[in-house]
């Protein structure tokens, strides 16, 4: 399996669409400069509605707000708080790709 890695949603957006047999998951935090993460996100699931995807944010936000800003239409298949340490985040991965 292989990570690409974007700091700007416009190019991840260009290289899921051209490469979207390649992506099992996304993994977007929820602010993103240029574009918020339920609209790359909305944009991902057009292009391939059956990839996975977990969203992220550094703000403390409980499920229910989570659940009231996420579109209805849209989706996800988890939330995770940051911080987050790199092995808690690899537990997550693995949990999502085997649901």
């Amino acid at each position: 399996m292989k990570a690409f890695g974007f700091t700007d949603p416009f190019l991840a957006l260009e290289h899921f669409g051209l490469n979207s047999k390649s992506y099992v998951l996304v993994l977007s935090d929820v602010r993103m400069p240029g574009m918020p993460g339920f609209e790359f996100i909305t944009k991902i699931k057009q292009i391939k509605p059956t990839v996975k995807v977990l969203l992220m944010s550094a703000f403390d936000v409980s499920d229910m707000e989570f659940s009231r800003a996420l579109p209805s239409n849209l989706k996800v298949d988890g939330f995770i708080q940051k911080p987050i340490t790199s092995q808690e985040l690899v537990k997550v991965v693995e949990n999502t790709l085997n649901t």
